[in-house]
């Protein structure tokens, strides 16, 4: 088995590209992670997701645990397997959803107690029971427990929470094991301050991890603090291990932390958004339910090589999207995630070029013309 590994091919200022080495195969730097929430990418076949230039993919330890069962999927070969995606996959540890999906949940010094959301049965998830799952599941990737608390929360709030994920941080580790084919990650909490995250990432270190994450964002607090946030955690975490964002994002927000210093991203923006009729282009989002598209013989976006942009018209493309045909599910979704993959692929291209401020600048003047063309064309408020 190959042990995992991070090796760094260059930098420009705080951005990072690199190899993350893994037994099934290797994580260019930046990545991004399709989410395969339950065992699939949504609307996507996976040797599609993998032509869109995706090196991993990310799976959900909640729902997969809940429905068809970690146990269930071990005794069928594993995740890999099961899914028929042979690359690399990183597993949540489940907390997140247990916070936020879960209606009737109790936290204590042992785990949290919840009820599922899909039959109402109980089940307890503790750091190690997380640990178990995923080793169950085979994941490459496998993240701590911690908990997630809401934002906004008092400084008093964050400071209890964190203590907390800290203890389940060290109990993750000690239950992973040695596992040298597969990695563990820990994950930086302490929500918007700065000493804080500090402590956490300082702490986190003593324990000793694969990589760390960089959790509790994107959950409100607005871009601007979610990167002062980055510029106050970042220079904490060790130089030779991947760190990755939780739940980034938006491009923007990925073109941002790619400038601070992050190589990891995952977020159901891309997959979501496509099932919605909303397409992220090289000139910013369309909402391809707009009228103005109706008739628009052009391309989705010209630049793009997926199979929506290459044989298909954007009047068509409207014209799916409002009749509801899985099809448009599926043509946006490849789109928007062949968007994202060639964002990475350019983002290290600038990097190994000494040249992403420069790809940064013009990414961001790029990004409104979209917006501008439809605000200046059809402004009337029936058109959306």
């Amino acid at each position: 088995m190959i042990p995992f590994r991070f090796g760094k091919l260059g930098q420009d200022g705080a951005a990072r590209h690199g190899i993350v080495h893994t037994a099934r195969g290797q994580i260019r730097t930046p990545a991004f992670m399709p989410v395969g929430t339950a065992a699939t990418v949504k609307a996507m076949l996976p040797a599609s997701v993998a032509s869109t230039g995706a090196d991993i993919v990310l799976g959900n330890t909640y729902h997969l645990m809940l429905r068809p069962g970690a146990e269930r999927i071990a005794g069928l070969g594993g995740l890999h397997r099961f899914m028929d995606w042979q690359k690399p996959i990183l597993t949540d540890s489940g907390g997140f959803q247990v916070m936020s999906l879960s209606k009737l949940r109790k936290l204590s010094e042992d785990g949290v107690k919840f009820r599922s959301h899909i039959d109402g049965s109980e089940h307890f998830l503790s750091p190690e029971r997380a640990m178990e799952i995923q080793r169950l599941l085979g994941s490459d990737i496998q993240m701590v427990l911690d908990e997630c608390p809401a934002f906004p929360a008092t400084e008093a709030e964050i400071e209890k929470s964190l203590a907390l994920s800290m203890r389940w941080a060290a109990r993750s580790k000690a239950a992973f094991g040695m596992q040298p084919e597969r990695a563990c990650f820990g994950i930086v909490q302490g929500g918007i301050y700065p000493h804080l995250r500090a402590r956490s990432a300082e702490e986190l270190q003593r324990i000793g991890f694969d990589g760390y994450a960089v959790g509790g964002l994107a959950v409100g607090e607005g871009q601007e603090r979610m990167f002062d946030t980055l510029d106050a955690t970042v220079p904490h975490l060790p130089t030779d291990r991947p760190r990755y964002l939780m739940g980034v994002g938006k491009p923007s927000d990925i073109v941002g932390a790619v400038l601070r210093g992050i190589d990891m991203f995952d977020c159901v923006l891309p997959t979501r958004s496509g099932r919605n009729g909303q397409a992220f282009t090289g000139r910013g989002a369309v909402n391809l339910r707009n009228a103005r598209f109706a008739d628009d013989p052009e391309p989705l976006d010209s630049a793009c090589s997926c199979p929506a942009c290459i044989g298909y018209s954007r009047a068509y493309l409207h014209h799916v999207v409002k009749a509801g045909e899985i099809i448009a599910s599926m043509l946006l979704t490849w789109h928007n995630l062949q968007f994202f993959q060639d964002l990475m692929a350019g983002l290290r291209v600038a990097i190994a070029a000494g040249e992403v401020q420069a790809f940064a600048r013009n990414f961001a003047a790029r990004q409104g013309a979209e917006k501008d063309a439809a605000e200046s064309v059809d402004p009337s408020p029936s058109a959306s």
